[in-house]
């Protein structure tokens, strides 16, 4: 039996919807691939931009490649929708990074997310754009970790 990751679909409620994305930002912000990857099932299915990636030991391997390039990585996800009685919900997000080389981005994207009955999410389809900003245009200021509750969401910031 696979472990259980409160709140457990079907989500009824938005709290729940926005809960469960609040609790995906703090585990990707944390930048800790073993940690990231305890939210998803043992065979997770992603898309991820061009990359197909199966299982949690891949998704361990994807996020530890990811931040070896992408530096003073910082995200803000945000609901974007979901259905209530369903397993699953759309998330919007952004995210702020350096490369080797100094250069700053701003990635933009979405996510389509379902969930099994343990809360654990069996699929994840993201669509990403980079966007090469100077580093007077990051917006995202916080402490490497997790975001604090009053800073701004993408829609405070007009993202």
């Amino acid at each position: 039996m696979e472990e259980i990751k409160l709140p457990v679909p079907p989500f009824n409620n938005i709290e729940d919807a926005i809960k469960k994305v609040r609790m995906a930002e703090d585990a990707w912000n944390s930048k800790n691939p073993e940690t990231v990857s305890l939210a998803y099932s043992l065979d997770t299915k992603w898309r991820n931009r061009n990359e197909f990636i199966n299982g949690r030991t891949q998704v361990v391997e994807f996020l530890k490649k990811k931040w070896e390039k992408e530096l003073e990585y910082r995200l803000i996800k945000e609901l974007w929708t979901f259905q209530p009685g369903s397993n699953r919900i759309a998330v919007r997000f952004a995210y702020e990074w350096k490369d080797l080389n100094g250069n700053w981005f701003r990635s933009y994207g979405n996510e389509n997310w379902e969930f099994n009955e343990f809360g654990l999410m069996v699929q994840r389809h993201a669509s990403i754009n980079d966007l090469s900003i100077n580093e007077s245009q990051r917006l995202f200021h916080w402490p490497n970790d997790k975001r604090p509750g009053d800073h701004p969401s993408l829609s405070d910031l007009g993202l």
